[in-house]
């Protein structure tokens, strides 16, 4: 009796280990899965991220700029990002952007509404620039396209005449990254070809391109390092460099 009583026990510790062992092999639940491609299309978690930047460009020779980033997703089809730049050229940057969001078979599709405004205050100018653009992202790209407008005005201007204002009503708005690795990779590297960035808008014959490179340390942190040039004249029979930056920084992410 003793010994059936080992060999029943033995077996129902098997049994346990083996379904033990399948129920790992099962597939995720359709809600896990979707929390999971969530993550691999912005992060559905609060963000914040410092960097600093060593550019030059042909208008201010060699500067610093030091920037900083929040992302705060309001629910997993919404999300709002704010940043701001500061640098060493008396000029500062402020934006933000308003993200929808919406899941599709294969991908994201997303919608971007973006307020920037520059402070050129070594020159006494303002900036002020708004974007409304379209755009999908899967693993390996994201793109987008859309308008922008800007206005350009003095601070000494006198507010009731329309001779001192630059306005531009319609600027094409595009923007192309393609990456190494899937975007929910620890580590990744891309490249990018667009007109605009974080903190520029720029004409649509004005293309930038950039490198960028990150790491996630582990569930809150994560390194990058960025690098960009800008060709003057990309779409006339002569290019020449205007302006090129190199950024580091770090995110935590909550």
């Amino acid at each position: 009796m003793k010994k059936l009583s080992t060999l029943l026990f033995a077996l129902c510790v098997a049994f346990s280990a083996q379904s033990a062992v399948a129920n790992a092999d099962v597939a995720p639940t359709s809600d896990t899965a979707k929390v999971q491609k969530y993550r691999g299309f912005g992060a559905p978690r609060y963000q914040v991220s410092f960097s600093a930047e060593y550019a030059y460009n042909r208008t201010f020779a060699h500067f610093s700029n030091f920037n900083v980033h929040a992302l705060m997703p309001i629910n997993p089809h919404f999300e709002l990002q704010a940043q701001a730049q500061f640098s060493t050229q008396n000029y500062h940057t402020g934006a933000v952007i308003l993200r929808p969001k919406f899941d599709l078979p294969a991908g994201q599709l997303f919608l971007e509404t973006e307020l920037m405004y520059r402070a050129v205050a070594r020159s006494r100018m303002s900036d002020l620039t708004t974007a409304v653009s379209v755009g999908y992202r899967m693993d390996y790209v994201s793109f987008n396209i859309g308008f922008c407008s800007r206005v350009i005005s003095d601070w000494d201007r006198d507010w009731h005449s329309e001779q001192e204002y630059i306005a531009e009503p319609f600027n094409l708005l595009y923007r192309l990254e393609v990456f190494a690795r899937p975007q929910q990779n620890p580590w990744n590297i891309s490249v990018t070809a667009s007109n605009i960035d974080d903190f520029q808008m720029e004409r649509m014959w004005q293309p930038i391109f950039g490198l960028n490179g990150q790491y996630d340390i582990d569930q809150h942190w994560r390194v990058s390092l960025q690098g960009q040039i800008k060709p003057a004249g990309m779409f006339h029979l002569h290019a020449t460099l205007y302006s090129a930056y190199v950024r580091a920084g770090f995110m935590y992410r909550f």
